[in-house]
């Protein structure tokens, strides 16, 4: 078995050798730039560890990482541009280094790019159901987009309608890539379907620590500032839990904070502390984890029920791990 560090460097000779055309310069330079800024290539080497559960030779499977790299770039692209975010990765994202036109029509030829790849699957009797896949997920990665969006200008959101968006935004993307890995790795559906809930529940507890990190971390391991979510009022599951099980006086500092327009970096200093101080009035950390842990425990099901030995699973128990704890 190849370990994922083995497989995230084959990846990158890969993506190095496999550089977008030179011309246009204008339509292709971006490209190359987004691909080229890092990142921890998670979807990629999962595609190629659910292959490796059943083949050794993940030559053949590179094409397909490639192309789920390449999506996932692509949305981030279109991402930023529909959040005017000005980083990437620490580096200028594609709109603010170029400008909007080029981002959008540069993430569109990505999209394109994404399905050339693809088309490369071996054996190719697995083409229409590596398609149908892919289909699938890109489609709920827009849908989880777009009801992200929509949370930004209600107040009308519930646990559960935070919970499907994230598994659509975050968790179907990872889900996906290790069950096309599978699948063109010989693995019956079965495995390929317990892997994929495997990748959506690791996902979901993803995306809660990430939540969970984003108001109780420290920024040196974070590598974010620690708050952002509550200076931009998104309705995590932490807020949404905090507003469930709420005093009435809670419920209205929580509402006049995430109402009140904020001008300067103490007043959201400010917001930040008085935020924070509900949450831990209501342990909605603990409440936080306890739920992670149960999507993490979901995920480690899936995964005990694919048939291939115990030995070979230990690089993803492992990855997963490295996941939830931000070492990767």
């Amino acid at each position: 078995m190849h370990t994922p560090e083995n497989l995230k460097a084959s990846f990158l000779d890969y993506l190095n050798t496999h550089s977008f055309p030179l011309a246009p310069k204008e339509l292709f330079e971006p490209v190359n730039y987004i691909l080229n800024l890092g990142g921890k290539r998670i979807r990629p080497v999962l595609l190629l560890m659910g292959y490796n559960l059943f083949k050794s030779d993940i030559q053949p499977a590179l094409p397909i990482a490639y192309a789920y790299e390449i999506f996932h770039n692509f949305s981030l692209v279109h991402d930023d541009i529909m959040d005017a975010s000005p980083l990437r990765r620490g580096k200028p994202t594609i709109h603010q280094k170029y400008d909007i036109n080029t981002g959008i029509l540069s993430g569109d030829v990505m999209l394109i790019c994404a399905y050339q790849y693809l088309q490369e699957v071996q054996p190719a009797d697995k083409l229409a159901q590596v398609l149908s896949i892919f289909n699938e997920v890109a489609k709920g990665v827009c849908i989880g987009q777009q009801w992200d969006i929509n949370f930004e200008t209600t107040n009308q959101v519930e646990i559960a309608d935070y919970l499907r968006m994230i598994e659509y935004k975050t968790a179907i993307l990872i889900a996906g890539a290790l069950q096309t890995g599978a699948i063109i790795g010989g693995g019956s559906d079965s495995d390929a379907q317990h892997l994929y809930e495997f990748g959506k529940n690791m996902g979901i507890a993803f995306q809660l620590q990430d939540d969970i990190l984003d108001t109780f971390g420290d920024t040196a391991s974070f590598g974010k500032r620690i708050g952002g979510d509550i200076v931009q009022n998104k309705k995590t599951f932490l807020y949404l839990k905090a507003l469930q099980l709420a005093t009435p006086d809670q419920k209205t500092i929580l509402h006049q904070q995430y109402t009140t327009p904020i001008t300067e970096t103490r007043e959201e200093e400010q917001k930040i502390a008085i935020v924070k101080s509900v949450f831990k009035e209501l342990s909605i950390e603990e409440i936080s984890s306890q739920l992670r842990n149960e999507y993490q425990d979901k995920a480690m099901t899936h995964l005990q029920a694919v048939q291939v030995k115990e030995e070979k699973k230990i690089h993803l128990k492992e990855l997963s791990e490295k996941m939830l704890n931000r070492i990767v």
